[in-house]
């Protein structure tokens, strides 16, 4: 079970954002991540709790940032509901999408384990609901992932395979190259791991 800390920092300035405190695992029907947000200060900010299918995709989602909570899950495309800070309006929401993305990386490895991408693979195009802080405001956009390269790095417990995603925002063509190792993010825009205390699990390729 991977446990660890990222930072999150704004991805043009470098502003630092918050620290999320993770631990994510998989399981008989699929992986699921949890972790806790906290401020620059310490004070706290937010939280995920993610479970995916052995398909990849979000079978529940629970997120809360700011006073907002959001729980959503695949179900006719993607379905959730949002709620006020005070509790006294929820709102729906149904798109066509394939699942959710948002500032945790916890989103970055579900896409990645929903596309199940080869270095073969030709670029794939997935549109996912957006979750944006501070309020997660919910927006819908279609991205192109490409799987560029897959290296093994030598370390103390054996080979550990890094996959390089090439990620592309159609709407703008602004390209970005994600780095991920079986159930952990070792780099991306705006994330940077800062600690692991138990290496990345790997998923079975040939699974599901």
């Amino acid at each position: 079970m991977p446990r660890g800390r990222y930072s999150l920092h704004d991805p043009h300035d470098h502003t630092p954002l918050a620290e999320e405190h993770f631990h994510c695992a998989p399981g008989p029907s699929g992986w699921r991540y949890v972790s806790q947000l906290t401020t620059p200060e310490g004070a706290h900010r937010g939280s995920v709790d993610l479970a995916l299918d052995d398909l990849g995709r979000p079978i529940r989602l629970e997120l809360t940032a700011g006073g907002w909570q959001v729980r959503g899950a695949a179900l006719d495309g993607v379905t959730w509901v949002r709620t006020d800070p005070a509790g006294l309006e929820a709102t729906e929401g149904n798109v066509p999408a394939h699942a959710f993305t948002g500032t945790s990386p916890a989103f970055l490895v579900a896409t990645a384990r929903l596309l199940r991408l080869t270095p073969s693979s030709a670029a794939t195009r997935v549109r996912l609901v957006a979750l944006t802080d501070p309020v997660l405001a919910p927006r819908t956009v279609d991205q192109s992932w490409a799987l560029i390269d897959r290296e093994a790095h030598a370390t103390d417990s054996g080979p550990l395979m890094v996959d390089a995603y090439q990620v592309t925002a159609l709407d703008t063509g602004e390209r970005h190259t994600v780095h991920i190792a079986g159930d952990v993010v070792l780099s991306a825009p705006g994330i940077e791991l800062e600690e692991l205390q138990t290496p990345p699990s790997t998923f079975d390729p040939h699974a599901a």
